[in-house]
């Protein structure tokens, strides 16, 4: 057997972000504890950003305090910035997950500042629980075009510098390939901290970039229940890979994952009655195996 990975599940956090529908904080709590239920281990669960620029994250706070903690699970939340990392220490959470852009251009309509200043804000945050980084953006951005991988991994190298305890390589906007994913993972790997995908299926090649970080040496798989997601601040930003599917790849190859499948596919299929469509995850309409 391959050696285990780990997923984060990021549906709570980016597979809502973009919906039409702003769920009630009740709901997006149950689906946190749905998705711990079945041995998501890593769940980002909300996004300490301002409700007028993504409503469907409002009411942080509430989401958290109605999250049943299970042992064993790292829930997590999103930040830009020293001020969000504040809200999320005062409700308790066990790690972040700060964000910022490869581009500034990405980075300014995104975070509303330059990179730098985005790197100066996580310098600022100052914490005992584990900082993971994300970089948008670090396979193509919708406003700059190409990104070359030597400006992301020198990006990285500057966030480890400021406190990242973990590098996420992120392809917003679903334009990578195989290539881009095995280089940027195989050469993060020199940075010393864990280092993961966050991919989007945009274009097709999301499970196809996701087998590339695989063999390439990725800790890390950010993926979102039922293939939910995408960037409000990105043009025709679809969705993140579907958990589920990753699951199945991922236990096909002999990769433990400690998720139970068939549960899983159950929390997608509560996912579908809530939001009232079918959700764009195929492995859980078609089934987890051919019986």
């Amino acid at each position: 057997m391959a050696a285990p990975v780990t997923i984060c599940d990021v549906g709570p956090r980016d597979g809502l972000q973009n919906e039409a529908e702003t769920l009630a904080p009740e709901v997006r709590s149950e689906l946190v504890n749905r998705l711990a239920a079945v041995g998501v281990s890593r769940i980002e669960a909300v996004s300490f950003v301002r409700a007028e620029s993504v409503p469907q994250m409002a009411g942080a706070e509430e989401v958290v305090a109605g999250i049943e903690r299970q042992e064993g699970v790292e829930y997590s939340g999103l930040v830009l910035n020293a001020k969000g990392y504040e809200r999320l220490a005062g409700v308790g959470l066990d790690a972040v997950h700060f964000t910022l852009a490869a581009t500034e251009e990405f980075n300014r309509r995104n975070a509303n500042r330059t990179v730098d200043e985005s790197v100066a804000e996580l310098e600022r945050i100052d914490t005992d629980l584990p900082v993971s980084v994300s970089i948008s953006v670090s396979f193509g951005c919708p406003f700059e075009g190409p990104v070359e991988a030597d400006i992301v991994l020198a990006l990285a190298e500057r966030c480890v510098a400021a406190g990242a305890g973990e590098i996420v390589f992120a392809d917003t906007i679903g334009v990578g390939v195989p290539r881009q994913a095995r280089e940027l993972v195989e050469r993060g790997r020199s940075l010393g901290v864990p280092v993961g995908v966050h991919l989007h299926n945009t274009r097709n090649t999301g499970f196809a970039n996701a087998y590339a970080a695989l063999e390439a040496g990725a800790d890390v798989f950010e993926s979102s229940v039922g293939g939910l997601g995408g960037c409000p601040f990105a043009p025709r930003a679809t969705g993140n890979i579907a958990t589920e599917d990753l699951v199945f790849l991922l236990h096909g190859e002999g990769v433990e994952t400690g998720i139970d499948l068939d549960a899983l596919i159950g929390v997608s299929e509560w996912l579908e009655d809530v939001l009232g469509r079918a959700l764009p995850g195929q492995v859980y309409r078609a089934g987890a195996s051919v019986s």
